[in-house]
């Protein structure tokens, strides 16, 4: 019975440390980042479940700031990758280079060996380009000359798109955005919070931030998130979800199948059931319940949805239709 409740005692101390550790990041965020509430705990919960994130939304919205003050906060390294329409394979993985004085090649490694990496309007470089980062993001490694290379963990690839100015762009495809956990929008500000924006920029003094959490933190509480429970009704209710979105009859819902060209894959699936995790784990919670799925539930299936141009047709979104399931699944 000692070895047991000393065993409790621990798991309480790892809670109160993890729960610490969040707090932490989070009040380091509002430090710069004000309002955004959603996006930033959205990119939280990737860095809690190492899902990578698809942020998308009109410029100076604070997506880059947003991300740069995430990874201010801890200890790891962070790059910056800004796509553009010349960039190479090469300049993200990195290449072989000839030593002239060895004879030999060495290998020079690229901006995707690191913790944290922002990819800066994903959507402006090419094909190749996408799939390479893609890969790595999928795999987590690379090869570079016949050698592969893992990368380090926590490896988190965190892209922002721009939806205007649509000339000079590639789309991602449908199947290379599956591989973002999440798709986030982020809106405009409300009056208020623009007018504190303005208060705590218009100075130009920078506003510096401290790194309160290590990798060795993140990875720790990756495996609270991991261990959090979820009732197999929660478990069914995310599957009913993801197939409603195939077969929306099964819930009811045999009105929207015209406007479903493509529904979920499992691995929205496992991507729901992840974010739901953590979504529990910030709120300080053990257990997952039916609102922690339905408050992650578009972010990660909204990408995951292709309309039919029926839909489009009907100025019928993915989010719009995503909701309509939410509202036709009956939730335990």
């Amino acid at each position: 019975m000692a070895t047991v409740g000393h065993s409790q005692q621990d798991q309480g101390e790892a809670d109160a440390v993890e729960g610490g550790l969040v707090h932490a990041v989070l009040e380091q965020v509002a430090r710069r980042v004000v309002g955004q509430e959603a996006m930033v705990e959205r990119l939280l919960i990737s860095l809690l479940t190492g899902g990578h994130v698809l942020l998308e939304g009109v410029p100076g919205l604070a997506k880059t700031l947003a991300v740069r003050t995430l990874a201010e906060t801890v200890d790891a390294t962070f790059k910056r990758i800004q796509f553009t329409p010349d960039l190479l394979p090469a300049d993200i993985l990195g290449t072989q280079v000839f030593d002239q004085a060895t004879g030999r090649f060495s290998v020079k490694q690229g901006p995707i060996f690191t913790n944290i990496l922002l990819a800066d309007e994903i959507n402006r470089a090419p094909a190749k380009v996408q799939s390479a980062l893609l890969e790595a993001m999928q795999e987590k490694q690379v090869t570079i000359g016949g050698t592969t290379f893992v990368l380090e963990e926590p490896f988190l690839v965190l892209a922002t798109q721009n939806p205007i100015e649509q000339e000079g762009t590639y789309p991602l495809p449908e199947a290379q955005v599956d591989r973002f956990m999440m798709k986030l929008r982020v809106d405009y500000p409300t009056r208020e919070q623009e007018r504190e924006i303005m208060r705590r920029m218009a100075g130009g003094d920078p506003i510096g931030v401290t790194a309160v959490a290590t990798t060795a933190g993140i990875v720790a509480a990756r495996a609270q998130v991991h261990d959090t429970f979820m009732d197999a009704r929660v478990a069914d209710y995310i599957v009913d979800l993801v197939h409603a979105t195939r077969n929306p009859a099964s819930a009811g819902a045999a009105d929207l199948a015209p406007l479903i060209e493509f529904g979920a894959s499992p691995r929205a699936s496992i991507a729901l059931a992840q974010a739901s995790r953590a979504h529990a784990f910030l709120r300080g919670r053990g257990f997952v319940t039916p609102d922690d799925v339905k408050a992650v539930a578009p972010d990660v299936l909204r990408h995951r949805v292709l309309t039919t141009f029926e839909a489009e047709a009907e100025s019928v979104t993915s989010d719009g239709i995503v909701e309509r399931l939410l509202a036709a699944v009956t939730a335990p």
